[in-house]
């Protein structure tokens, strides 16, 4: 079996390590932001502060007012609340919830749980299809339409101006999932939505910051008991030091986004282009050019995923296998079967800030042995 020396962590696409400058941001607003927000002291003045801060960075990378930020406790708690403030606040124009196929699992979930959720296909690339997204729309009963801004799995930009545009067209409010792309790409520009969610520990924050920033005419409802912290959008008091750590490690993505985003497009091209050549009856998901510039998928034929994890694991390289929402089941991805892509072998690559040529060479010369080692158990 292959055997690596390099130590490898290219699972980016379950979420960035959390950044240098993020930690010490972190450590350091312990000291400073942990008083409550509401209260008049000077604790509770330097928290509100730090707050005030934080979301005028947000605001300002998505093109939205200081007071439309809202900082919940996960990204699964962001897109729960946003569907469900929008059904919430829609609820006299209907039930209907649009998503496209390959939403994350967390959005298509929140769709079925608060109203009547319908999907819209993807084409092979993974790209939503247009016609069929107006026609489900312009439907009369539709309370609010969902779509990822880039695919957590392959990477695939979705065509969010032309849906906004269309959703606009129907005055049905988008939730804009920029979960995946929040950071790596400008999206201060992406107008037409009316609530946008992103998790910080995409872009190396804690895990534990959400992020929902909510249009001012947006018709969302609180759909939990609400009190005085954050407008009554979000219940009880603000994680300070977390948030003030989410924070700095969105403004560093978005200062070296794009010399990080040049180097990881030349990464995953290398890998695109060497694991075609050196793998036998391979898939590689995606849209190759339109793209975030860290995701790769693929799958092959006749192994199975956890086979290739575990394998590659014992080589020193992680990465991730099944669907993005839930790995650890190995169930099949239901974005790649959106697409019709193959979805037994399905390996998912996430480079982090800092991975460099050595590991991404680590994984495309310890795959083909690895490969073909398991597929020699089964006489192929």
């Amino acid at each position: 079996m292959a055997n690596s020396v390099v130590p490898a962590f290219l699972d980016a696409s379950s979420g960035e390590p959390m950044l240098p400058e993020a930690r010490e941001a972190w450590n350091a607003a312990q000291d400073s932001g942990w008083g409550d927000v509401l209260r008049l002291h000077r604790p509770g003045r330097l928290a509100a502060q730090a707050l005030d801060r934080a979301r005028a960075l947000v605001a300002e990378t998505v093109g939205a007012r200081e007071d439309e930020v809202v900082f919940v406790s996960s990204g699964t708690h962001a897109a729960h609340a946003a569907i469900a403030g929008l059904a919430l606040g829609r609820a006299r124009t209907g039930r209907g919830l649009v998503a496209s196929a390959v939403e994350h699992s967390s959005v298509l979930a929140a769709c079925d749980t608060f109203g009547d959720g319908r999907r819209v296909g993807v084409d092979r690339l993974g790209r939503v299809d247009l016609a069929g997204w107006r026609e489900q729309v312009e439907r009369p009963d539709v309370a609010a339409a969902c779509l990822q801004v880039a695919n957590h799995e392959v990477g695939t930009l979705q065509p969010y101006g032309e849906a906004a545009e269309i959703c606009q067209g129907a005055g049905v409010p988008l939730v804009l999932d920029a979960t995946s792309a929040l950071g790596r790409i400008p999206l201060d520009q992406a107008g037409g939505w009316s609530v946008l969610t992103g998790w910080a520990g995409a872009f190396g924050g804690p895990a534990s910051v959400g992020i929902m920033v909510i249009r001012r005419r947006a018709r969302w409802r609180a759909p939990y008991p609400a009190d005085d912290y954050q407008a009554g959008r979000w219940p009880g008091p603000v994680d300070v030091p977390a948030v003030v750590a989410a924070a700095v490690a969105l403004h560093t993505w978005v200062q070296q986004r794009a010399e990080v985003a040049d180097r990881q497009r030349v990464l995953v091209d290398r890998m695109r282009h060497r694991i075609a050549a050196t793998v036998p009856d391979v898939d590689l998901a995606g849209d190759p050019d339109q793209r975030l510039p860290h995701l790769l998928t693929f799958s092959v034929l006749y192994v199975a995923g956890e086979a290739l994890t575990l394998e590659l694991d014992r080589a020193g390289i992680a990465v991730a296998s099944g669907s993005a929402c839930s790995a650890s089941s190995e169930e099949p991805s239901h974005v790649l079967a959106a697409m019709g892509a193959l979805t037994h072998g399905n390996i998912r690559v996430g480079l982090t800030r800092t991975s460099s040529q050595t590991e991404v060479d680590a994984l495309c010369t310890a795959l083909p042995p690895i490969v073909a080692e398991l597929r020699s158990r089964l006489d192929l």
